[in-house]
């Protein structure tokens, strides 16, 4: 199984019964050629979003901490033009943001048309880490859920194609991680002795985000759980994803920019005329 697309609403989701490693049908050197030619589509489709403005993409990235989310967007946002795409990291909130509901900062960072925006993290840390930490009461981020839900319908809505992906790894493979970035010094600033402690609520996350999938997995706003152990599986099911979300829309694309290329033909035509 290389991926799972949860998108139905109260649909129970046990990540102890979910691989986190490639099937064993998987092949590295095929995986990288249909990942190169993915890059290529991943352009091209792009190129058309970005001229006909018609819809924009949200792209949410959720993971334990290794999972690869920055790794994920080196890859897979690496084959997009850098115009039309922002990533935002969301961490701790500032004073201000504080002083805001919880999605205010998030939806100041929602695309606009044409547009890529890439979520490191996103509003589900407010489900997340201030419901495993206790940083809030438990009825106000049970009632998140509800809101989460309602924001990312509004933004489906306005033609903004939500995608969630979770990177997902096993406990071995994250100590593994967190061990090698202490002896590699280019990785040794992600150093936090917070990631260890974290560690220590493993069943406490899980738990927390198989609450996630069961209650904020929708047709317009589904959730990828995506083998993540693997890094090059888990940067080709994740472009697969994309590419599959926004083939259906090329068309429609195409037809709005054909349109657009007649008047601006006529216009030119108009134009000469005159002179």
């Amino acid at each position: 199984m290389d991926i799972i697309r949860n998108d139905k609403q109260g649909a129970k989701v046990k990540l102890e019964r979910i691989p986190t490693t490639p099937p064993k049908k998987a092949d590295k050197d095929a995986a990288k050629a249909e990942f190169d030619a993915l890059g290529e589509e991943l352009f091209d489709l792009q190129d058309l979003l970005w001229g006909a403005k018609m819809n924009s993409v949200l792209i949410v990235l959720q993971g334990r901490d290794t999972a690869g989310k920055d790794g994920t967007i080196k890859h897979v946002v690496g084959s997009l033009n850098p115009r039309g795409v922002s990533v935002t990291s969301f961490g701790v909130p500032s004073t201000e943001e504080r002083e805001h509901d919880f999605l205010w900062r998030v939806h100041l960072k929602a695309p606009r048309q044409g547009e890529f925006s890439i979520f490191n993290r996103s509003h589900y840390e407010d489900v997340l880490v201030a419901r495993v930490n206790h940083l809030v009461p438990e009825p106000l981020w049970r009632s998140r859920y509800q809101h989460i839900r309602d924001f990312e319908t509004l933004l489906s809505e306005h033609g903004t194609i939500v995608l969630k992906f979770f990177l997902h790894i096993s406990q071995e493979e994250q100590e593994q991680r967190l061990l090698a970035r202490e002896e590699e010094p280019r990785k040794a600033w992600k150093i936090a002795a917070g990631d260890w402690e974290d560690r220590k609520h493993w069943a406490d996350y899980t738990r927390a985000y198989e609450d996630v999938f069961a209650r904020t997995s929708t047709q317009r706003a589904p959730w990828h759980l995506v083998p993540s152990d693997a890094k090059w599986y888990r940067n080709l099911v994740v472009a697969r994803a994309v590419a599959e979300a926004l083939r259906p829309h090329r068309d429609a694309w195409q037809a709005r920019l054909d349109e657009v290329g007649k008047q601006k033909k006529a216009e030119l035509r108009a134009w000469r005329k005159k002179r």
